[in-house]
């Protein structure tokens, strides 16, 4: 019973942290992706201050390509980061079923534990249901 309790435990912790990356991951993504659109509103302002919207052109303003270069490192980090929040989402998930084995696992166990007849010791009932007499010889 105490290894079953012990590897519940593991099992759970085991679950939560997956969980917590995979919420991690979530939250950065969702951070980039905010980045990457105040970086488009910072190079669609600097555009229109310099009246320059041609990339190739040689007044295009500095702030603003290097704003994009920028911006389109975030968008391949984001690509990378949803590769890993697919991987974490699978391992979440098979954590996950992993805990829910141990659960059945553990509440068989308890089931068969109730079910099993207890000892009794000299002179003890053994069902506070239906009392039963015991036979004690005279000597």
């Amino acid at each position: 019973m105490r290894t079953n309790d012990t590897l519940l435990k593991l099992q759970r912790f085991e679950a939560n942290e997956k969980q917590q990356k995979v919420r991690d991951i979530e939250l950065m993504i969702a951070d980039f992706k905010h980045l990457a659109d105040d970086l488009m509103h910072q190079i669609q302002i600097e555009e229109e201050n310099s009246r320059i919207r041609d990339v190739n052109h040689f007044s295009y303003p500095p702030f603003a390509k290097a704003a994009r270069e920028r911006r389109q490192n975030l968008f391949e980090s984001i690509e990378a980061l949803e590769g890993k929040l697919e991987e974490a989402r699978a391992e979440l998930a098979e954590a996950t079923e992993e805990l829910r084995k141990a659960e059945m696992v553990q509440e068989r166990s308890i089931n068969e534990q109730e079910r099993l007849p207890r000892k009794t010791q000299p002179g003890e009932l053994v069902s506070p249901d239906k009392p039963t007499q015991l036979f004690v010889p005279r000597n």
